[in-house]
């Protein structure tokens, strides 16, 4: 079987993504074969295709997609030929209309959420979660616990603004822009800063009655990691998650020692769905609150699978909000 699919043959720029014909096979024990409705993007993908996350060359790119399963190898149990689902997965490869890979990633979408959404929700939903249920300060988060989330207006962050909400949590998003600004209060947040225009740990001092916050959540990296830091009350946790500006630099102990015994994690997607049961438990609770209509999924951008190069700019650029997919 023949599908199209996007790959590089180098670490680059946009220009590096090429679309080509590949060939699909059957699939193995514990895989199976899905063709793809939609196809999430997210800057993890930017990250592959420059290089800061090096892979062996040649590279299919992509880590989400929702579709219809075609045929399922032996000893795939939880799905059939048939199912709609919906992953988020290691290794890369979903930008393409049909792939075999490995089944333990792969669950079965809800009739009530649509391929789109689908496609859209499962990286960015599934890091929202393991961000605010499981990457957690030593003391815990509680109804009314502020928190500072950065890139508010991004794919996670519009996702987060509207779950912390839903905790009850009083989230703080940062965004590069008062459009940005006012779509993450439109999500959820308790309050927004936009951090190109003043200080924002300053900000965010002064909306806790000079306390600080328990967690950061920091998916933009180098430029924010400072300010990030500061943010922090004693005991704080600082959630590294993305390098959208670029990686931070390493980092002194001492600093975490005289600003209050901080703790400094730089945690993975990938390592919370490990196993399939992980996978499972977590993409229901994700499915429930889509489903009750507490998140709401921004599919705020489309692209042909032809225009992807085009994508790949607009998202380095700034340029999007929310969740963007490429449609097949």
């Amino acid at each position: 079987m023949q599908s199209k699919a996007v790959r590089i043959d180098r670490h680059g720029g946009p220009e590096e993504l090429k679309i080509v014909e590949v060939d699909v096979g059957d699939p193995g024990p514990g895989e199976i074969r899905i063709r793809h409705k939609a196809v999430g993007l997210n800057f993890i993908d930017t990250y592959q295709r420059s290089g800061l996350y090096p892979f062996q060359m040649p590279l299919q790119l992509g880590m989400e997609a929702a579709g219809v399963v075609e045929a399922v190898g032996e000893g795939v149990m939880h799905l059939k030929a048939g199912d709609r689902a919906a992953y988020a997965s290691q290794p890369p490869g979903a930008y393409c209309e049909l792939r075999v890979m490995p089944a333990k990633s792969v669950c079965k979408l809800p009739d009530g959420i649509s391929f789109e959404t689908g496609a859209a929700m499962m990286l960015k939903g599934l890091t929202a979660h393991y961000l605010l249920k499981k990457t957690l300060p030593v003391e815990g988060l509680q109804p009314g616990d502020h928190l500072v989330f950065h890139a508010a207006a991004g794919g996670v962050g519009l996702i987060a603004c509207q779950w912390a909400k839903a905790l009850g949590l009083k989230l703080i998003g940062t965004a590069g822009t008062d459009a940005k600004c006012q779509l993450a209060l439109d999500h959820g947040a308790a309050h927004a800063i936009n951090y190109s225009t003043g200080n924002f740990a300053a900000q965010v001092r002064e909306i806790t009655g000079g306390k600080g916050v328990k967690v950061v959540y920091d998916s933009v990296g180098k430029d924010t990691f400072e300010g990030s830091i500061d943010c922090l009350r004693p005991f704080g946790l600082l959630a590294v998650f993305g390098n959208g500006s670029g990686p931070v630099p390493p980092v002194s102990l001492g600093l975490l020692a005289s600003k209050g015994s901080l703790y400094v994690t730089r945690p993975t997607l990938f390592t919370h769905i490990a196993t399939r049961e992980a996978t499972q438990a977590m993409a229901d609770e994700l499915f429930a609150v889509v489903e009750s209509g507490a998140v709401k999924i921004p599919v705020d951008q489309r692209y042909p699978l032809a225009d992807v190069q085009q994508a790949h700019r607009d998202l380095e650029a700034r340029k999007t909000t929310g969740c963007t997919v490429l449609t097949l």
